[in-house]
């Protein structure tokens, strides 16, 4: 069946089509570097070809890549993919097939809604409580397991609402894992941005059928690098995965996985994290801040990552947002619709003073002020 677009990217495509606008609410990955920050470490006798070249990715980076996780397993457990986006379609493509079932939660990442559909999969969805704080309860997750059920996909921490799973529910995801053979497919993106929790594990360390998805995109800002990962010690699932994507982006981003390994040598990672915390950490308490004065507004603030959902008193969310970014005000951000949240916004707190979030936020809380029910 073909894949249809989600409401998140259709937003986007269609927004992002006229003028641009001159503020960002919703900057959802941290400050980019600058090419010129890895020019020293790199070879200029660089081959720009991927002949000789182990076609599961360079070698050196799949290893950086296990060593961030936290993961003793071998390199060859890691493939290099063109970003998270395309690790988790490769494992939605290979692993799941017409009449299979897919749980996830909601609301969460909408890719899994777009490629079960695309498959003729069934879509079974998790709520997260958000009275709460957007808790996955993990005896829902088992309430939603059928004979059919061949994957159950998550984020974490969750993509938009910056819940993490805590590390006790996540061994209880694992074990319903074990017990009933099904993947368990954690996408970890912002994975490194927790703010008063330590990382949790990797879901690839805690059971035979964890896989982990990640890339340098979030935390650290790389996202034009196009570098991600999949993360799975069933050689049988990153063959297949490799073989997909030998059909799709077909081979290795050799200048993109060269400049992602030198972004996660230690040093410069445990840097670059720091500064993406401290950053992250200041413009997310001016953020609360911001929900908290504005009587209209309410969240519950991020644990971990650079964007929240924050819920709207009798206001359409996708109304708004329409407002906001047109005249006068030319700001974006983006309407919980894309997530399947009517009545919230999606707040972000990356990408540093080129957003130009606080004449942002100024701009956001006139027009609630003005808005008429």
């Amino acid at each position: 069946m073909k894949v249809t677009i989600h409401k998140l990217f259709d937003y986007l495509l269609e927004t992002t089509a006229s003028e641009p606008p001159e503020c960002f609410i919703g900057f959802s990955l941290a400050r980019s570097p600058r090419l010129k920050d890895f020019i020293a470490d790199l070879d200029p006798n660089l081959l720009l070809d991927w002949n000789g070249a182990s076609f599961l990715g360079l070698p050196a980076l799949r290893q950086r890549v296990l060593d961030q996780a936290g993961l003793t397993v071998s390199p060859d457990s890691v493939l290099i993919t063109a970003g998270a986006a395309e690790a988790n379609y490769l494992l939605f493509r290979q692993l799941l097939t017409a009449g299979d079932e897919i749980i996830t939660e909601a609301p969460g990442w909408p890719q899994a809604g777009v490629m079960a559909k695309a498959i003729g999969a069934t879509l079974r969805e998790v709520a997260r409580d958000e009275v709460r704080g957007w808790h996955l309860d993990p005896d829902a997750v088992a309430a939603a397991i059928t004979p059919r059920t061949r994957m159950i996909f998550l984020t974490n921490p969750n993509n938009p609402t910056g819940r993490l799973i805590p590390e006790a529910d996540l061994r209880a995801l694992a074990a319903l894992a074990d017990h009933h053979g099904i993947w368990l497919v954690v996408d970890e993106v912002y994975a490194g941005l927790e703010w008063d929790h330590p990382r949790p594990p990797s879901i690839a360390g805690l059971t035979q059928f964890g896989i982990t998805t990640g890339s340098v995109s979030k935390a650290l800002g790389l996202q034009g690098l196009r570098t991600g990962w999949i993360i799975c010690q069933d050689p049988g699932v990153i063959r297949d995965a490799m073989i997909l994507r030998e059909n799709a982006s077909e081979i290795m981003n050799t200048l993109g996985e060269h400049i992602a390994e030198i972004a996660l040598r230690p040093d410069r990672l445990t840097a670059a994290l720091t500064n993406a915390r401290t950053e992250g950490r200041t413009t997310l308490d001016q953020m609360d801040a911001f929900v908290t004065a504005e009587p209209r507004l309410d969240w519950h603030r991020p644990e971990a990552g650079l964007i929240g959902l924050a819920q709207l008193d009798g206001i359409d969310g996708e109304t708004l947002a329409r407002r906001l970014l047109a005249a006068p005000y030319r700001t974006f951000l983006l309407p919980g619709s894309a997530y399947g949240c009517p009545n919230h916004i999606r707040l972000g707190v990356g990408g540093g003073p080129e957003t130009r979030l606080t004449d942002g936020l100024a701009r956001l809380s006139a027009l609630l002020r003005s808005w008429k029910d």
